[in-house]
């Protein structure tokens, strides 16, 4: 079976490349700039060449291009043009761009190529920081309104995970320099979502703490006897779906009571669920509304 995406309506266009369905309209009657096919019901459909070069003629816009300009060029010729930007400066938006295409054709070898053009102008941070994290904010809204699917996604999102694993490696190979604190990295059960987690690891490590990451779906009962490796045992774990929103404020009651009974360690947390609700009144519970600020504390 071909699972590769071929047909895109215009929603999706508009989705995938931020521009209105009713400014791609205006650009094919004014400027000729895409072909559509049309169904039976004179829908407009494209395929994954129109996405292409809309992604591309988007990207020169965004660097001060005029429409008018660029509807001269022939596709070479505006394929040509992005090469030298990027060449020139490893742009955020057009590799974005580029992996949003590795994604929708599950296509390995873009996204290594991608990576690897970013990896010789940027550091590891600045991919992530720069790239990875709005690439995934779009992804979560391209998902949201069925522009791709769950296959999609844990493509995507794997190989980021596999990058950030690999980064992740190279800095445990160093000693702490660090030994104030030591860090536990855990989500809550039915918790899945590690790819916010895993980078605050890699920040901790960066910082040059001890980092001890368990990974998804812990229970809170198999945490106490992780007290016993510092006295001070700083816990930290990122709500994405779990736990769910009414049932926060006694997860964070049963963490004291399970795991911190007599409240010397920190709990630190993040994450889409603990936004915009009431925090708990316990003097170890510290929330962050962002990875940004929970790396400012190390």
């Amino acid at each position: 079976m071909n699972n590769i995406k071929q047909v895109f309506s215009i929603k999706d266009l508009e989705n995938l490349c931020g521009v209105k369905a009713h400014t791609i309209r205006i650009w094919e009657k004014r400027y000729n700039l895409l072909s559509p096919e049309r169904t039976e019901t004179n829908i407009r459909t494209y395929n994954l060449k129109s996405l292409q070069k809309l992604l591309n003629v988007t990207y020169l816009i965004n660097r001060g291009y005029k429409i008018s300009r660029i509807s001269k060029l022939d596709e070479q010729e505006i394929n040509e043009y992005v090469r030298n930007i990027v060449s020139d400066n490893s742009s955020k938006s057009q590799s974005i761009n580029s992996f949003k295409i590795a994604m929708l054709n599950y296509d390995l070898e873009l996204f290594l190529v991608t990576y690897q053009q970013l990896e010789n102008h940027r550091s590891f941070k600045q991919i992530f920081v720069d790239v990875f994290i709005p690439l995934l904010n779009e992804i979560g809204l391209l998902w949201q309104t069925n522009t791709i699917g769950p296959s999609h996604e844990h493509f995507i999102t794997n190989l980021i995970k596999q990058k950030l694993l690999l980064n992740i490696e190279k800095l445990q190979y160093s000693r702490p320099t660090k030994k104030d604190k030591v860090f536990v990295l855990f989500l809550p059960e039915n918790e899945i979502h590690e790819l916010g987690l895993l980078y605050i690891n890699y920040e901790i490590l960066l910082h040059g703490y001890k980092a001890i990451y368990l990974g998804s779906s812990v229970p809170l009962d198999s945490l106490p006897n992780m007290l016993f490796l510092h006295e001070n045992t700083v816990f930290v774990s990122y709500f994405t779906i779990q736990p769910e929103k009414g049932n926060i404020t006694k997860y964070l009651h049963d963490f004291n009571k399970i795991v911190c009974t007599d409240k010397l360690n920190e709990f630190w947390v993040l994450g889409k669920q603990i936004m915009d609700m009431p925090k708990s009144s316990s003097s170890n519970h510290r929330y962050f509304d962002s990875i940004d600020s929970l790396i400012f504390e190390l």
